[in-house]
């Protein structure tokens, strides 16, 4: 295996564990980039760019990280909140007044955050050009009749939560969430992250696809969870809430269109490198390069517990704080309080602040699994491993 990058001293584990994704694993096309205290120590890349192609993945590939962008667009109103623009206790309504209808006049901006607002699915779902342009989804999320009594339990917004978050960030600033990113979060940090891929970046995108986990033998090393028969279930019933809610794009769309990639969909379409994602983290608990993100105050709220308990989509137990994922069962990050998002299929990114870690994970070949991936996890535990 040819693995191009740099690792420092100490942290030898991960390159091992990146390698071997590829030889048991099943891997095709990876990065994967680790700082400490604000400092890169990892950053490793290989296999092909495209996931059904030949082409090495260079230096400066990037694919798209489904939900685990999800975790940069949940920086924005956390942000707005710290500059005073956003009340997180405040009404959604306050600030996008359509929102209140069909019994959501309670539904709280942190109700959004934590997946509380009982929005994760439509009665109608909408078209792929509908989810991309621009007011389809607002407008949809606005009518919608809550799924349960908002604030009284949670449900994972797999899509709905591209309308929510960024229809927010649109009234309170003017801006589109991927402008609002590329201009306070990825310019000043040197990201290449993106919702809303412009054309001048577009050959730089490999493509991803659904790849097959091999059969491991005993010496595999790799951890394979058998779902729980409910969770089976409710994925595979067209009327679960889990299927409506990942069905919220009915057809499903195809994620390496042109169009698609150009969309601003902050819940599935960010596009990135593993670097981006890390880096983006590790400002999120420190300063990196003299640019820091959250104040003390915005990091306890990213990673204070606010749903716990069966997910009514997911139909596990998760846990989340504003935004993010919380370390646990469903969720495997680094330690307790470790803060972050997958994407299913794969994809990483999260932060310790204990320890001053942060991780970004980016793959072409998509397995089956929402919130563990078992080369993610690999990755996690060299990590932890090397501290």
């Amino acid at each position: 295996m040819d693995v191009r990058g740099t690792v420092a001293t100490g942290f030898e584990p991960v390159r091992d564990a990146f390698i071997r994704n590829f030889e048991q694993r099943g891997e095709r096309g990876a990065a994967v980039a680790v700082y400490r205290d604000g400092r890169k120590v990892v950053d490793l890349w290989a296999g092909t760019r495209d996931v059904d192609g030949v082409e090495p993945w260079a230096v400066d590939t990037v694919q798209i990280v489904r939900s685990a962008g999800k975790g940069i667009a949940a920086a924005v109103p956390l942000l707005l909140h710290q500059r005073g623009q956003v009340d997180l206790d405040a009404p959604v309504g306050t600030y996008w007044p359509e929102f209140k209808a069909a019994g959501k006049e309670r539904v709280l901006v942190r109700h959004l955050l934590a997946h509380r607002a009982g929005v994760p699915a439509l009665d109608r779902p909408l078209t792929p050009q509908e989810a991309a342009d621009g007011s389809s989804g607002a407008h949809a999320v606005a009518a919608q009749r809550p799924q349960w009594e908002p604030g009284t339990a949670h449900g994972y917004h797999a899509q709905t939560y591209s309308w929510l978050i960024g229809e927010l960030v649109r009234r309170v600033t003017g801006r589109t969430v991927g402008r609002w990113i590329a201009e306070e979060i990825a310019r000043p940090l040197g990201l290449d992250f993106w919702f809303g891929l412009p054309e001048e970046e577009a050959h730089r995108v490999g493509r991803i696809g659904p790849v097959e986990p091999p059969v491991l033998d005993g010496n595999g090393g790799a951890l394979r969870m058998r779902p729980k028969r409910s969770v089976v279930d409710a994925y595979r019933d067209p009327e679960s809430l889990t299927r409506r809610a990942f069905g919220a794009i009915d057809p499903f769309p195809d994620e390496n269109d042109a169009g698609y990639r150009a969309a601003e969909l902050p819940a599935s379409n960010g596009i990135a490198t593993a670097r981006a994602l890390a880096r983006a983290y590790a400002a999120m608990i420190g300063p990196v390069d003299g640019h820091r993100l959250f104040a003390p105050a915005t990091l306890t709220l990213a990673r204070t517990e606010e749903s716990a308990g069966p997910d009514r989509v997911l139909v596990v137990n998760t846990r989340f704080g504003l935004g993010y994922m919380l370390h646990g069962p469903a969720a495997p990050l680094l330690a307790p309080g470790s803060f972050g998002h997958p994407g299913r299929g794969g994809s990483l990114g999260f932060a310790d602040p204990e320890s001053g870690i942060s991780l970004g994970y980016v793959t072409n070949g998509l397995q089956k699994g929402v919130t563990a991936d078992p080369r993610a996890q690999a990755l996690v535990g060299a990590v932890r491993s090397a501290l």
